[in-house]
């Protein structure tokens, strides 16, 4: 959004303010607030502002209109703000778009050249497709620090925050190209992941269709939050008209179906038969398209074909099939939710042709970082000071990766140099940087006195600041941070934020965000370990996990007199070079037991302390033990906080390490609606199932709030058994900042991992051409074995950064509606329903709700758009259970008449305490079909009706066949047996 939009946004906000009612004014305030961060950072102002598209729908509003729904809509607004660097919207043309490429792929300038046509070739089918709306304008391809340096240096893009990665896939089981998407129906995915054999070997043309079209096909994922319109889990289903049918968009796509047998390389089809249990084709049976279509929808089902070149619409979209976009976007069609999107609702169809990408090649530099520390005299309080000495210890000590250059300034009124760029070549040049870190705290608070000191430190190895980054960690607010904005912008340099104590600069998050950097905060309670917490979450970013420090543990503990502080750490078999065992304390060093796996003990003696630091520091030799790791630290005088951190290096640069993600569904909120926690555990880019995963959200106030994240499909998690653990946050406890930190913890188990069913191109194993099915190359085997890698037991420990809340009226939680049901189930037993889903909250999903309102129809699309309706189903009997509960309900449909091909359509919304109501949930669907006696062949589209009285018939014939064979006989034989006369 540009300076012109901003300014109009904030006028408009102003206005409304001051017509408001009251209990509408501090949210506002709250909104004008950081309008007025962003528009501080915006652009300059053009020549002659246009009427923005903000100012446009809030100016069509008028004063009758529900005031709330200016809120929304700024809300809204205001959340994009804070996206910073994301790929952006200008005039159609989509820029700032970054693809990178990891450090393990090799250099080489074909792959280059792949993904500029592939790039290319979407932009003009991306433009078909959508109506003349969009295509793709500015493209930047970053390429790693192992590359030659002959390309021009990159500023803060990174390719931790890509929209668009390459690299190898880990365990080879095949380059499906795919999207990462956490959230629902219409929420941006986080990127793109193609395989260097993907752009490089053309054998896969004949599988996923020309690069340009896949490439839109996961577009659409990525940036609209779509879903495929396949499912290979689901790969038939019976339509309402009693017919097998493929699952597919649109259901005017045909081709056969065939069973697809392989042994080893060889592959050949066969005649598919019918599952007697579902009546739905069986085995190995697979759809074949064919070649030549028809229909030009649709490409979230098959983009391969030639003559597809649209998405689904209402006109076009199957509402029958069980695919995930029907279950996710509750059966709109994919051009419906597109409809429904920012980048539509801001773009008009252009009537000229747009002119082809443009494309910049950039190289990440070393990581050159300079630590900007507050020394102001608000860090004597609350011992900050020691803290961010403790912290940055770690930082320097521990997590700065080998190789990288470290500068420290510190900052009050004036700026100071406290070290020079710096290279980490050893455990004693680290050493020289924590010495020079500051111990004396006095004077005011002048940002942007000490950030042009940085920038100083920064230009000392090549006279450019342009990729390098900033930690800036501040305590206090300074009016004057505005002055330097656009310096800052223009540096180049990524600032990283680390905010202490609640009076922080509020403009600390808007510098972050503009220069790619990440936000952190941390209160003054010290057994949350914010601070530390905070350095160990900033790596390079380069993709690079084997060089990263990955912390396993991270817990402190305010401990009285002769008491004990005990946990445990388990280190697994990915990890263990380079491992680290920090104690810190407030007064009085506590006696430090450490017992490893195998039952050694290490005591204080065998740490390396510092006491005036209060940390104490052990290095284990060589890889670390796996297994589980006992502390056990003993205050033996007053009262004090005191924790334990632990950090590690992958064992193998091979193998990639178990690693955890966290962040919240969006940047800032105004407390009206619930918000999302989401936590992804994985390994390499396969996810890890199974695991104990706890998030900690902390207020200002220090009391931090503990939520249970859960990989099941309800509730916040939009899909089951991938590896994202999610849930709803709804205790707000009024404004200021938040973070997150988010714990993990596999115990005792085999850890699962399983291929992903994200948004993908489908691999299809073969076409139709001229009545003859064409196969494609056998897709590599999925060895179940790769699945089941037994890591040992395993912890992890990360930040999920910090958010802000902004305009909420008073520090009391708001009571939400149940969250939306979205795993019911239905199934037709004789003359029975059986339904099942997992319970939501009274508030979002938390607690109990008070009652359920379940409903029914024979027609899928009356039942979604007027679900008030259809038939009510009789709950009087049920009573719900606490949140995440497995509910079942079975009952007899009195109203309806259950017979060979009854189908029905099921949906459900849970009651909270005070009757709010939540979303419809999805549309659960049950048949009601008798198979046949015996399995026959059956095409796509084949009349499951037709076959049974076709079946019938055939059996009632040969029936009617022997009984007269028999009569025969009998008379033949009573004339053979008749006395003669």
């Amino acid at each position: 959004m540009d300076h012109n939009a901003l300014a109009e946004l904030l006028e408009v906000l102003e206005s409304r303010r001051d017509t408001e009612e009251r209990s509408r004014e501090e949210r506002y305030t709250g909104l004008i607030e950081r309008v007025g961060m962003a528009l501080s950072t915006a652009p300059a102002p053009t020549a002659t502002p246009a009427m923005s598209a903000p100012k446009a729908r809030a100016m069509k509003m008028t004063a009758e209109d529900d005031p709330d729904a200016y809120l929304v809509v700024f809300e809204k607004i205001l959340s994009g703000l804070a996206k910073g660097l994301n790929v952006q919207l200008e005039n159609n043309g989509y820029k700032e778009l970054v693809i990178a490429i990891n450090p393990q792929v090799a250099e080489g300038t074909l792959i280059l050249t792949k993904i500029k046509e592939m790039v290319t070739e979407a932009s003009v089918y991306l433009f078909s497709a959508t109506g003349g709306r969009f295509y793709f304008k500015d493209v930047k391809i970053l390429l790693p620090l192992t590359w030659s340096n002959n390309y021009e240096k990159s500023r803060t893009e990174s390719y931790v925050k890509a929209k668009v990665i390459i690299a190898e896939p880990y365990l080879k089981y095949g380059d499906d190209p795919y999207t990462l998407q956490y959230g629902g129906c219409g929420e941006e995915g986080l990127y793109i992941h193609l395989t260097p054999d993907f752009l490089l070997d053309d054998t896969f043309l004949s599988v996923y269709g020309p690069r340009g079209r896949v490439f839109v096909h996961e577009w659409a994922h990525l940036r609209w939050g779509v879903y495929d319109e396949y499912n290979e889990q689901k790969p038939f289903y019976i339509s309402k008209d009693q017919k097998a049918e493929p699952t597919r968009c649109s259901k005017d796509i045909t081709g056969i179906t065939e069973a697809l047998s392989c042994t080893g390389s060889s592959c050949s089809v066969q005649k598919c038969s019918i599952d007697p249990a579902t009546s739905l084709p069986a085995g190995n049976c697979k759809f074949f398209p064919n070649k030549q279509q028809n229909t030009p929808a649709s490409i979230m089902f098959l983009q391969s074909l030639s003559s597809v070149t649209q998405f689904c619409d209402d006109n076009t979209h199957n509402f029958e099939a069980p695919n995930m976009q029907n279950k996710i976007c509750n059966y709109r069609s994919v051009w419906d939710v597109i409809k429904r999107s920012e980048d539509f609702n801001k773009s008009v169809p252009m009537t000229t042709t747009p002119p082809a990408p443009q494309f910049t090649l950039m190289r990440k530099g070393d990581q050159v970082v300079c630590l900007l520390l507050d020394v102001s005299g608000s860090m004597a309080d609350f011992n900050r000071l020691n803290r961010m000495r403790q912290a940055a210890e770690v930082f320097l000590l521990q997590i700065i990766e080998p190789g990288s250059w470290v500068g420290i300034v510190s900052f009050e009124s004036t700026g100071k140099v406290l070290k020079v760029l710096s290279q980490i070549e050893d455990e004693a040049s680290r050493k020289v940087l924590a010495k020079a870190l500051p111990n004396v705290a006095s004077g005011g608070t002048e940002i942007c006195k000490g950030l042009n000191t940085a920038f100083t430190v920064l230009r000392g190895d090549d006279s450019s600041t342009y990729g390098d980054e900033i930690i800036l960690l501040t305590d206090g607010e300074d009016t004057t941070v505005g002055t330097c904005l656009d310096d800052v912008r223009s540096s180049g340099t990524i600032i990283h934020t680390i905010a202490l104590g609640p009076n922080a600069a509020k403009e600390l998050e808007t510098m972050s965000n503009v220069t790619g950097g990440l936000q952190f905060s941390a209160t003054d309670s010290l057994d949350s370990n914010g601070l530390i917490d905070a350095f160990a979450g900033i790596s390079s970013g380069s993709g690079d996990l084997a060089a990263q420090s990955i912390q396993l543990e991270s817990s402190g503990q305010k401990i009285s007199n002769q008491a004990w502080f005990n946990g445990t750490v388990s280190i697994d078999k990915t990890v263990g070079n380079d491992t680290f065992f920090t104690v810190t304390w407030e007064k009085n060093e506590p006696n430090i037991y450490l017992t490893s796996p195998a039952g050694k003990t290490f005591t204080a003696a065998n740490f390396t302390k510092d006491p005036v630091l209060n940390t104490a520091r052990l290095l284990i030799p060589g890889t670390a033990e796996t297994g589980d790791w006992q502390y056990s630290l003993f205050n033996k005088l007053n009262t004090q906080t005191v924790t334990m951190t632990v950090t590690s290096r992958a064992a193998d640069t091979s193998v990639p390490p178990v690693t955890v993600s966290a962040h919240m569904n969006q940047d800032t909120s105004a407390g009206n609606a619930p918000m999302v926690v989401y936590a992804e555990v994985s390994q390499g880019f396969l996810p890890v199932l199974g695991a104990n995963v706890t998030a900690f959200i902390e207020t200002n106030s220090g009391n931090p709030y503990v939520l249970s994240l859960l990989d099941d499909g309800s509730g916040a998690d939009a899909v089951k058994v991938d590896g994202i653990y999610s849930r709803y946050f709804t205790a707000f406890k009024g404004n200021g900042r938040y973070s997150l930190k988010v714990k993990v913890q596999g115990r005792d188990i085999t850890a699962r991992l399983a291929v992903r069913r994200q948004g993908r191109a489908m691999y299809i194993p073969g076409y139709v051409e001229n009545g003859k099915i064409e196969l494609n190359p056998e897709k590599p085997p999925v060895n179940e074995d790769d699945f089941q890698i037994n890591v040992g037991s395993f912890s992890r420990s990360t930040t999920g950064g910090t958010f802000t809340v902004a305009g909420m009226v008073g520090t009391t939680p708001p009571i939400f509606p149940p969250c939306k049901i979205s795993d019911l189930e239905a199934e037709l037993k004789h003359d029975a329903v059986s339904l099942s889903w997992t319970a939501p909250g009274e508030n979002a999903d938390q607690g109990t709700a008070k009652a359920y309102e379940i409903r029914m129809s024979k027609s899928l699309q009356k039942l979604r758009d007027d679900f008030s309706a259809a038939v009510l189903v009789d709950t009087s009997t049920l009573s719900p259970h606490a949140a995440g509960s497995k509910e079942e309900f079975g009952f007899l449909p009195d109203e309806m008449t259950i017979q060979n091909g009854t189908i029905l359509y099921f949906a459900a919304r849970a009651l909270g305490r005070t009757d709010v109501k939540s979303e419809v949930s999805n549309i659960a669907r049950a048949a009601m079909i008798m198979p046949p006696n015996q399995p026959t062949e059956i095409n796509p589209g084949s009349n499951i009706t037709g076959i049974v009285l076709i079946v019938t018939g055939i059996v009632a014939g040969v029936c009617i066949l022997i009984s007269a064979t028999l009569c025969i006989m009998k008379k033949k034989q009573q004339a053979r047996t008749s006395p003669v006369a």
